[in-house]
């Protein structure tokens, strides 16, 4: 079987570009040829078919000259259409995976897989199916407002980044997708949720029950060499953004008994604010930011900490920083939203509390160091538990099971 995998970046930037990577791997080990079709950027890792990539376009550093390049882009990308199709022609592959192509790639190349009679599984990473700002979050809180269709509701709200001109495209670009052309209903043949709580929110929010099947994400716990001991440091690692909740954790430490550190590994827009946080409250040394971390440098971090923070205010689309961290032994304190709970085994590998309550996040974790030697067999157990439940071996016999209904069925 030949497999092309979608994505913008062929780098590791977000989690959707790490699940990606981490795919195309799986499938090669289990000798699926893999072909890739990416935006060419300087930290892509090298690939075979990089001559076939689409032109790099950096939304993070605007100017204002380029402004009818980027709308291009955004709406109607035919410079990676016509890419794609040169890509299709030599690959020739049976199925073709997408993953995240909003704005830089955009949906232009789904109606070339379809012109060719191939069939196309799209990965949901985000709500950017049906959300303009990808996370159904605006204002610091959970926002729904813009279900139905009513994308105004976001550029009222200014939900992309707090401009209105943003807002504003993203609104129309949707409008321009969803309801005009069609394209994401025309074109693709079968959503992946990676939980059952996303596959229930994105048919609340009008996506066909039929086109939607779960596969739980994967991770391969011989790649985690477990340390069972508890360190001597509470550990938050992921983006720092709002909704990612770290103020609140950062609140409750001025509740958190003893002497235990907070160290937090990431970087994000809200990096500066939060540090002036944790500054105003008086937490001195008690709170370290150590900048982003990646690879070894990331595991060895991980295991030395006593247990892992996960204070997401939003709708995780599935508890990934969960598993990763039990792949490593570790115990986790983590917020009650999204699909994180379908990556626990309850109480005996985590503690959930409400996102939006900074007191039972302080007396969760003031329990879990109180009581050391629940919080290591915890640890054990949420190792065991993903190991089983999330190997990449159930992971792949699942998605060649997705893949094969539709090649099988091909004329």
């Amino acid at each position: 079987m030949k497999v092309l995998l979608v994505n913008k970046f062929n780098f590791v930037k977000g989690g959707a570009d790490k699940y990606f990577l981490d795919l195309a791997d799986l499938l090669s080990s289990h000798k699926i040829e893999v072909a890739k079709f990416c935006m060419h950027h300087p930290n892509n890792l090298p690939d075979k078919y990089s001559r076939y990539f689409a032109e790099n376009i950096n939304f993070d550093h605007f100017e204002f000259k380029n402004i009818f390049k980027y709308l291009a882009h955004i709406f109607w990308n035919r410079q990676a259409a016509k890419q794609f199709e040169k890509l299709l022609e030599d690959f020739k592959p049976d199925i073709i995976h997408v993953h995240s192509i909003f704005h830089h790639l955009s949906p232009s190349i789904l109606p070339v897989a379809k012109r060719r009679g191939i069939p196309v599984v799209m990965h949901l990473h985000d709500y950017k199916l049906v959300c303009p700002n990808y996370k159904m979050f605006a204002g610091g809180k959970i926002d729904e407002s813009a279900k139905g269709g009513r994308y105004w509701r976001c550029v009222a709200k200014r939900c992309v980044k707090d401009s209105y001109s943003k807002s504003l495209v993203a609104s129309l670009e949707m409008w321009l997708h969803h309801k005009v052309l069609k394209v994401y209903e025309k074109n693709i043949d079968l959503y992946i949720a990676p939980s059952k709580f996303m596959k229930n929110k994105m048919i609340d929010w009008d996506l066909p029950a039929e086109k939607i099947i779960v596969l739980y994400h994967f991770v391969d716990t011989k790649k985690f060499k477990a340390n069972f001991e508890l360190g001597d440091y509470l550990l938050y690692f992921g983006r720092l953004d709002k909704e990612k909740g770290v103020d609140k954790l950062i609140k409750a430490m001025t509740k958190v008994r003893g002497d235990k550190k907070l160290k937090i590994v990431g970087f994000g827009p809200e990096h500066a604010t939060l540090k002036v946080l944790a500054k105003k409250l008086s937490l001195g040394e008690r709170v370290e930011f150590l900048g982003p971390k990646y690879a070894e440098d990331l595991k060895n971090i991980i295991a030395k900490a006593y247990l892992v923070v996960i204070p997401s205010q939003w709708y995780e689309v599935f508890g990934l920083v969960n598993i990763e961290a039990a792949a490593m032994g570790k115990f986790v304190v983590a917020s009650n939203i999204g699909g994180i709970s379908e990556a626990v085994l309850g109480s005996h590998t985590a503690l959930l509390f409400n996102p939006s309550n900074v007191s039972e996040l302080a007396t969760k974790l003031n329990w879990s160091l109180d009581n050391p030697k629940v919080i290591a067999e915890g640890g054990r157990e949420a190792r065991d538990f993903v190991a089983e439940r999330f190997s990449p071996e159930k992971h792949f016999k699942g998605l060649m099971k997705i893949y094969e209904s539709f090649v099988s069925s091909k004329p």
